[in-house]
Protein backbone atom coordinates (compact mmCIF):
# COMPACT_ATOMS: atom_id res chain seq x y z
CA UNK A 1 0.00 0.00 0.00
CA UNK A 2 0.94 3.43 -0.68
CA UNK A 3 1.41 5.88 2.17
CA UNK A 4 -2.27 7.69 1.79
CA UNK A 5 -3.68 4.43 1.55
CA UNK A 6 -2.09 3.24 4.43
CA UNK A 7 -3.27 6.25 5.94
CA UNK A 8 -6.46 5.80 4.65
CA UNK A 9 -6.44 1.88 6.43
CA UNK A 10 -5.21 3.10 9.72
CA UNK A 11 -8.14 5.89 10.07
CA UNK A 12 -10.52 3.44 9.12
CA UNK A 13 -8.81 0.42 11.96
CA UNK A 14 -9.15 3.01 14.70
CA UNK A 15 -12.85 3.69 13.87
CA UNK A 16 -13.44 -0.16 13.63
CA UNK A 17 -12.31 -1.06 17.03
CA UNK A 18 -13.76 1.81 19.01
CA UNK A 19 -17.01 1.37 17.34
CA UNK A 20 -16.84 -2.41 17.82
CA UNK A 21 -15.44 -1.90 21.78
CA UNK A 22 -18.37 0.23 22.18
CA UNK A 23 -20.76 -1.63 20.78
CA UNK A 24 -19.39 -4.84 22.39
CA UNK A 25 -19.71 -3.21 26.01
CA UNK A 26 -23.21 -2.16 25.84
CA UNK A 27 -24.21 -5.55 24.54
CA UNK A 28 -22.13 -7.61 27.41
CA UNK A 29 -23.71 -5.15 29.78
CA UNK A 30 -27.23 -5.79 28.52
CA UNK A 31 -26.64 -9.71 28.33
CA UNK A 32 -24.81 -9.48 31.90
CA UNK A 33 -28.08 -8.32 33.14
CA UNK A 34 -29.67 -11.77 32.13
CA UNK A 35 -27.33 -13.50 34.36
CA UNK A 36 -27.64 -11.62 37.61
CA UNK A 37 -30.09 -14.98 38.71
CA UNK A 38 -26.19 -16.53 38.71
CA UNK A 39 -25.52 -14.82 42.11
CA UNK A 40 -28.67 -13.46 42.92
CA UNK A 41 -30.40 -17.35 42.96
CA UNK A 42 -27.12 -19.37 43.32
CA UNK A 43 -25.16 -16.94 45.56
CA UNK A 44 -21.80 -17.41 42.97
CA UNK A 45 -19.39 -14.62 43.13
CA UNK A 46 -18.82 -11.80 40.97
CA UNK A 47 -15.84 -13.33 39.34
CA UNK A 48 -18.21 -16.25 38.33
CA UNK A 49 -20.31 -13.92 37.01
CA UNK A 50 -17.91 -11.52 35.24
CA UNK A 51 -16.57 -14.95 33.89
CA UNK A 52 -19.98 -16.14 32.32
CA UNK A 53 -20.57 -13.04 30.70
CA UNK A 54 -16.93 -12.42 29.04
CA UNK A 55 -17.82 -15.83 27.66
CA UNK A 56 -20.36 -14.48 25.53
CA UNK A 57 -18.55 -11.62 24.49
CA UNK A 58 -17.15 -13.73 21.16
CA UNK A 59 -21.18 -14.26 20.25
CA UNK A 60 -21.21 -10.50 20.59
CA UNK A 61 -18.46 -9.54 18.71
CA UNK A 62 -19.39 -11.89 15.62
CA UNK A 63 -23.13 -10.27 15.29
CA UNK A 64 -21.65 -6.63 16.03
CA UNK A 65 -18.67 -6.75 13.51
CA UNK A 66 -20.81 -5.76 10.36
CA UNK A 67 -22.49 -3.34 11.03
CA UNK A 68 -19.28 -2.13 13.24
CA UNK A 69 -17.06 -2.10 9.95
CA UNK A 70 -20.26 -0.47 8.31
CA UNK A 71 -20.33 2.68 10.81
CA UNK A 72 -17.16 2.96 11.01
CA UNK A 73 -16.43 2.83 7.22
CA UNK A 74 -19.09 5.82 6.41
CA UNK A 75 -17.64 8.02 9.94
CA UNK A 76 -13.98 7.88 8.52
CA UNK A 77 -14.47 8.07 4.66
CA UNK A 78 -16.83 11.06 5.48
CA UNK A 79 -14.17 12.83 7.78
CA UNK A 80 -11.73 12.04 5.04
CA UNK A 81 -13.68 13.38 2.51
CA UNK A 82 -15.00 16.64 3.60
CA UNK A 83 -11.11 17.21 4.77
CA UNK A 84 -10.27 16.97 0.83
CA UNK A 85 -7.74 13.91 1.05
CA UNK A 86 -9.73 11.85 -1.25
CA UNK A 87 -9.63 14.95 -3.81
CA UNK A 88 -6.11 15.25 -3.50
CA UNK A 89 -5.89 11.53 -3.98
CA UNK A 90 -7.81 11.09 -7.17
CA UNK A 91 -6.12 14.39 -8.50
CA UNK A 92 -2.60 12.73 -8.04
CA UNK A 93 -4.42 9.77 -10.35
CA UNK A 94 -5.26 7.78 -7.88
CA UNK A 95 -8.21 5.16 -9.27
CA UNK A 96 -11.82 4.37 -7.67
CA UNK A 97 -9.96 1.00 -6.65
CA UNK A 98 -6.78 2.19 -5.28
CA UNK A 99 -9.06 5.05 -3.23
CA UNK A 100 -11.22 2.14 -1.63
CA UNK A 101 -9.27 -0.77 -1.51
CA UNK A 102 -7.98 0.32 2.26
CA UNK A 103 -11.39 -0.27 3.02
CA UNK A 104 -11.49 -3.28 0.99
CA UNK A 105 -8.50 -4.75 2.75
CA UNK A 106 -9.98 -4.09 6.00
CA UNK A 107 -13.04 -6.05 5.12
CA UNK A 108 -11.08 -9.09 4.36
CA UNK A 109 -9.40 -8.96 7.69
CA UNK A 110 -12.73 -8.52 9.53
CA UNK A 111 -14.14 -11.15 7.35
CA UNK A 112 -11.21 -13.48 8.12
CA UNK A 113 -11.11 -13.10 12.08
CA UNK A 114 -15.33 -13.16 11.60
CA UNK A 115 -15.06 -16.69 10.43
CA UNK A 116 -12.22 -17.91 12.73
CA UNK A 117 -15.09 -16.63 15.63
CA UNK A 118 -17.99 -18.50 13.93
CA UNK A 119 -16.01 -21.58 13.37
CA UNK A 120 -13.89 -21.93 16.57
CA UNK A 121 -13.88 -19.27 19.29
CA UNK A 122 -17.59 -19.18 19.44
CA UNK A 123 -18.65 -22.67 19.94
CA UNK A 124 -15.55 -23.50 22.74
CA UNK A 125 -16.78 -19.91 24.63
CA UNK A 126 -20.42 -20.92 24.53
CA UNK A 127 -19.65 -24.81 25.55
CA UNK A 128 -17.33 -23.18 28.56
CA UNK A 129 -20.35 -20.51 29.15
CA UNK A 130 -23.46 -23.37 29.03
CA UNK A 131 -20.81 -25.42 31.48
CA UNK A 132 -20.20 -22.39 33.89
CA UNK A 133 -23.46 -21.70 34.01
CA UNK A 134 -24.95 -25.55 34.83
CA UNK A 135 -22.04 -25.94 37.22
CA UNK A 136 -23.40 -22.68 39.24
CA UNK A 137 -26.98 -24.11 38.88
CA UNK A 138 -26.02 -27.13 40.12
CA UNK A 139 -23.92 -26.38 43.38
CA UNK A 140 -25.86 -27.04 46.13
CA UNK A 141 -23.78 -25.25 48.86
CA UNK A 142 -25.06 -22.30 46.95
CA UNK A 143 -28.38 -23.37 45.69
CA UNK A 144 -29.63 -24.65 48.87
CA UNK A 145 -27.64 -23.51 52.26
CA UNK A 146 -28.94 -20.47 52.49
CA UNK A 147 -29.33 -19.38 56.08
CA UNK A 148 -32.81 -18.56 57.50
CA UNK A 149 -34.58 -19.75 54.25
CA UNK A 150 -36.70 -22.33 53.40
CA UNK A 151 -35.19 -23.71 50.39
CA UNK A 152 -36.21 -26.37 47.75
CA UNK A 153 -34.83 -28.87 44.88
CA UNK A 154 -38.06 -29.80 43.10
CA UNK A 155 -40.58 -31.25 45.19
CA UNK A 156 -37.97 -33.57 46.68
CA UNK A 157 -36.62 -32.20 49.34
CA UNK A 158 -37.00 -29.32 51.25
CA UNK A 159 -33.86 -27.42 53.61
CA UNK A 160 -33.60 -25.20 56.36
CA UNK A 161 -31.10 -23.77 58.55
CA UNK A 162 -31.00 -21.16 61.25
CA UNK A 163 -27.91 -20.04 60.63
CA UNK A 164 -24.24 -20.15 59.24
CA UNK A 165 -21.23 -19.56 61.03
CA UNK A 166 -18.23 -20.09 59.13
CA UNK A 167 -18.44 -23.23 56.77
CA UNK A 168 -20.98 -24.69 59.57
CA UNK A 169 -24.49 -24.55 59.59
CA UNK A 170 -26.44 -24.25 62.82
CA UNK A 171 -29.99 -25.60 63.52
CA UNK A 172 -30.54 -27.55 60.26
CA UNK A 173 -33.59 -29.03 58.94
CA UNK A 174 -34.21 -31.52 56.04
CA UNK A 175 -37.47 -32.80 54.26
CA UNK A 176 -36.97 -35.45 52.26
CA UNK A 177 -39.97 -36.00 50.25
CA UNK A 178 -37.98 -38.97 47.39
CA UNK A 179 -40.32 -41.66 48.97
CA UNK A 180 -43.78 -39.58 48.85
CA UNK A 181 -45.39 -43.00 51.40
CA UNK A 182 -42.25 -42.84 53.78
CA UNK A 183 -41.18 -38.74 54.12
CA UNK A 184 -38.41 -38.33 56.61
CA UNK A 185 -37.82 -35.30 58.40
CA UNK A 186 -34.01 -34.77 60.34
CA UNK A 187 -33.07 -32.59 62.42
CA UNK A 188 -29.52 -31.64 63.37
CA UNK A 189 -27.68 -28.99 65.86
CA UNK A 190 -25.52 -28.32 63.09
CA UNK A 191 -24.13 -29.49 59.79
CA UNK A 192 -21.09 -29.25 57.20
CA UNK A 193 -20.96 -30.55 53.44
CA UNK A 194 -17.80 -32.42 52.83
CA UNK A 195 -17.16 -34.63 49.92
CA UNK A 196 -17.45 -38.96 50.51
CA UNK A 197 -15.88 -41.18 47.48
CA UNK A 198 -16.43 -38.08 44.94
CA UNK A 199 -20.01 -37.67 46.15
CA UNK A 200 -21.47 -34.32 48.18
CA UNK A 201 -22.56 -35.17 51.31
CA UNK A 202 -23.89 -33.09 53.85
CA UNK A 203 -22.34 -34.20 57.48
CA UNK A 204 -25.19 -33.74 60.06
CA UNK A 205 -23.75 -33.91 64.11
CA UNK A 206 -26.55 -34.96 66.72
CA UNK A 207 -29.22 -35.71 64.56
CA UNK A 208 -32.65 -36.41 65.09
CA UNK A 209 -35.16 -38.58 61.88
CA UNK A 210 -38.47 -39.08 62.27
CA UNK A 211 -40.14 -41.47 59.54
CA UNK A 212 -43.57 -42.86 59.22
CA UNK A 213 -43.23 -46.68 59.07
CA UNK A 214 -45.98 -48.95 57.24
CA UNK A 215 -48.05 -49.28 59.82
CA UNK A 216 -48.34 -45.34 60.45
CA UNK A 217 -46.22 -45.51 63.14
CA UNK A 218 -43.77 -42.93 64.19
CA UNK A 219 -40.46 -44.22 64.04
CA UNK A 220 -37.53 -41.45 66.22
CA UNK A 221 -33.62 -42.47 65.43
CA UNK A 222 -31.13 -40.18 67.26
CA UNK A 223 -27.34 -39.70 65.67
CA UNK A 224 -24.20 -38.45 67.10
CA UNK A 225 -23.22 -37.91 62.96
CA UNK A 226 -25.39 -38.54 60.18
CA UNK A 227 -24.38 -38.74 56.45
CA UNK A 228 -26.60 -37.50 54.10
CA UNK A 229 -26.02 -38.08 50.42
CA UNK A 230 -27.06 -35.60 48.20
CA UNK A 231 -26.00 -37.51 44.67
CA UNK A 232 -29.56 -38.21 44.08
CA UNK A 233 -30.42 -34.77 44.31
CA UNK A 234 -27.92 -33.86 41.50
CA UNK A 235 -28.79 -35.89 38.77
CA UNK A 236 -31.77 -33.43 37.16
CA UNK A 237 -28.37 -30.97 36.20
CA UNK A 238 -25.77 -33.99 35.56
CA UNK A 239 -26.64 -34.26 32.00
CA UNK A 240 -25.79 -30.97 29.56
CA UNK A 241 -27.05 -30.44 26.21
CA UNK A 242 -25.44 -28.12 23.85
CA UNK A 243 -27.38 -26.01 21.83
CA UNK A 244 -26.46 -25.49 17.78
CA UNK A 245 -24.54 -22.24 18.72
CA UNK A 246 -22.26 -24.51 21.04
CA UNK A 247 -21.68 -26.92 18.47
CA UNK A 248 -18.61 -26.72 15.76
CA UNK A 249 -19.11 -26.89 12.08
CA UNK A 250 -18.46 -30.36 11.88
CA UNK A 251 -21.30 -31.60 14.61
CA UNK A 252 -23.67 -29.38 12.63
CA UNK A 253 -22.98 -30.73 9.38
CA UNK A 254 -22.53 -34.20 10.11
CA UNK A 255 -25.38 -35.38 12.60
CA UNK A 256 -25.63 -38.33 14.64
CA UNK A 257 -29.21 -39.71 13.38
CA UNK A 258 -29.45 -42.32 15.82
CA UNK A 259 -29.49 -39.31 18.88
CA UNK A 260 -33.33 -38.47 18.69
CA UNK A 261 -32.82 -34.48 19.93
CA UNK A 262 -29.87 -34.10 17.32
CA UNK A 263 -32.18 -36.05 14.29
CA UNK A 264 -35.15 -33.44 15.26
CA UNK A 265 -32.81 -30.45 15.30
CA UNK A 266 -31.27 -31.20 11.56
CA UNK A 267 -32.35 -28.69 9.72
CA UNK A 268 -32.08 -25.82 12.45
CA UNK A 269 -28.22 -27.15 12.87
CA UNK A 270 -27.55 -27.43 9.00
CA UNK A 271 -29.36 -23.14 8.64
CA UNK A 272 -27.14 -22.86 11.72
CA UNK A 273 -23.66 -23.67 9.87
CA UNK A 274 -24.71 -21.74 6.84
CA UNK A 275 -25.55 -18.84 8.65
CA UNK A 276 -21.93 -19.35 10.14
CA UNK A 277 -20.50 -19.42 6.80
CA UNK A 278 -22.08 -16.63 5.05
CA UNK A 279 -22.11 -14.40 7.67
CA UNK A 280 -18.42 -13.18 7.27
CA UNK A 281 -19.36 -12.34 3.67
CA UNK A 282 -21.56 -9.74 5.36
CA UNK A 283 -18.66 -7.80 6.07
CA UNK A 284 -17.83 -6.85 1.98
CA UNK A 285 -21.23 -6.34 1.76
CA UNK A 286 -21.21 -3.61 4.36
CA UNK A 287 -18.02 -2.17 3.03
CA UNK A 288 -19.24 -1.57 -0.11
CA UNK A 289 -21.92 -0.19 1.31
CA UNK A 290 -19.96 2.31 3.01
CA UNK A 291 -17.52 3.21 -0.18
CA UNK A 292 -20.94 3.63 -2.13
CA UNK A 293 -22.43 5.98 0.88
CA UNK A 294 -19.23 8.43 0.79
CA UNK A 295 -17.68 7.89 -2.54
CA UNK A 296 -20.51 6.56 -4.98
CA UNK A 297 -20.51 10.35 -6.43
CA UNK A 298 -19.32 13.94 -6.64
CA UNK A 299 -17.80 16.00 -3.92
CA UNK A 300 -19.68 18.00 -1.82
CA UNK A 301 -18.92 20.23 1.51
CA UNK A 302 -22.81 19.72 2.34
CA UNK A 303 -22.21 15.91 3.11
CA UNK A 304 -23.71 13.11 1.70
CA UNK A 305 -26.58 13.03 3.90
CA UNK A 306 -28.85 11.02 0.77
CA UNK A 307 -26.27 8.70 0.28
CA UNK A 308 -25.61 8.05 3.57
CA UNK A 309 -29.10 7.69 4.39
CA UNK A 310 -30.01 5.16 1.71
CA UNK A 311 -27.01 3.02 2.32
CA UNK A 312 -27.90 2.72 6.00
CA UNK A 313 -31.52 1.82 5.55
CA UNK A 314 -29.61 -0.96 2.72
CA UNK A 315 -27.08 -2.09 5.49
CA UNK A 316 -29.99 -2.47 8.20
CA UNK A 317 -32.17 -4.37 5.42
CA UNK A 318 -29.32 -7.02 4.47
CA UNK A 319 -28.94 -7.65 8.34
CA UNK A 320 -32.39 -7.86 8.76
CA UNK A 321 -33.02 -10.29 6.01
CA UNK A 322 -30.24 -12.57 6.63
CA UNK A 323 -31.19 -12.83 10.19
CA UNK A 324 -34.80 -13.77 8.75
CA UNK A 325 -33.47 -16.23 6.62
CA UNK A 326 -31.56 -18.49 8.91
CA UNK A 327 -34.59 -18.47 11.07
CA UNK A 328 -36.45 -19.54 8.18
CA UNK A 329 -34.16 -21.90 7.27
CA UNK A 330 -34.45 -23.51 10.04
CA UNK A 331 -37.84 -24.24 9.08
CA UNK A 332 -37.20 -25.17 5.28
CA UNK A 333 -33.58 -26.18 4.11
CA UNK A 334 -33.85 -24.91 0.74
CA UNK A 335 -33.47 -21.54 2.06
CA UNK A 336 -30.15 -21.89 2.42
CA UNK A 337 -29.34 -21.27 -0.66
CA UNK A 338 -30.92 -17.57 -0.39
CA UNK A 339 -28.57 -17.40 2.51
CA UNK A 340 -25.43 -17.48 -0.21
CA UNK A 341 -27.25 -15.63 -2.17
CA UNK A 342 -27.70 -12.35 -0.04
CA UNK A 343 -24.29 -11.49 0.50
CA UNK A 344 -22.68 -12.86 -2.70
CA UNK A 345 -25.39 -10.89 -5.17
CA UNK A 346 -25.60 -7.77 -2.87
CA UNK A 347 -21.66 -7.58 -3.36
CA UNK A 348 -21.79 -8.22 -7.25
CA UNK A 349 -24.48 -5.19 -7.40
CA UNK A 350 -22.29 -3.05 -5.62
CA UNK A 351 -18.76 -3.72 -7.01
CA UNK A 352 -20.27 -3.56 -10.29
CA UNK A 353 -22.10 0.01 -9.58
CA UNK A 354 -19.41 1.70 -8.02
CA UNK A 355 -16.45 0.05 -9.46
CA UNK A 356 -17.60 -0.55 -13.24
CA UNK A 357 -20.48 2.01 -13.98
CA UNK A 358 -19.03 4.24 -11.70
CA UNK A 359 -15.51 4.21 -13.22
CA UNK A 360 -16.60 4.61 -16.49
CA UNK A 361 -19.15 8.01 -15.43
CA UNK A 362 -15.85 8.74 -14.03
CA UNK A 363 -13.69 8.71 -16.82
CA UNK A 364 -16.31 10.26 -18.86
CA UNK A 365 -16.73 13.52 -16.88
CA UNK A 366 -12.70 13.67 -16.49
CA UNK A 367 -12.51 13.63 -20.75
CA UNK A 368 -13.37 17.32 -21.96
CA UNK A 369 -15.68 17.99 -24.88
CA UNK A 370 -14.13 19.05 -28.12
CA UNK A 371 -14.72 22.95 -29.15
CA UNK A 372 -17.75 23.00 -31.96
CA UNK A 373 -16.75 22.72 -35.49
CA UNK A 374 -13.36 20.66 -34.25
CA UNK A 375 -12.04 18.17 -37.40
CA UNK A 376 -9.70 15.56 -35.88
CA UNK A 377 -6.46 15.77 -37.57
CA UNK A 378 -7.17 19.31 -39.32
CA UNK A 379 -4.32 21.68 -38.35
CA UNK A 380 -5.11 25.17 -36.46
Amino acid sequence: MTKIQLHLFRQVLQAVLIIVGSLVMVALLAQGLSRTDVILENRQSALTYFYIVMLGSPQVIALLLPLALFVAGVWSLNRIHKDSEIVVAQAAGMTRWQVASPVMRLAVVCMLAHMSVNLWVQPMSQRAMREAVADARADLAAALFRAGQFTSNGERLTFYARDQVGGELRGVLISDMTDPDYPTDILARSAALVTVDGHPTLLLRDALSQQLDANQQLSVLEFDQYMFDLTDFMKEDSELVLKASDKFLFELLFVDRRNYFENKEADSFLAEANARLTSPLLNIVMALLAIFAVLGGDFSRQGYSKRIGIATSGAIFVLVVHLALQSAAADDPQLNIALWAVPVLTSLMLGWIYFGRGARIGRKQRIAPPPPGYIPGARA
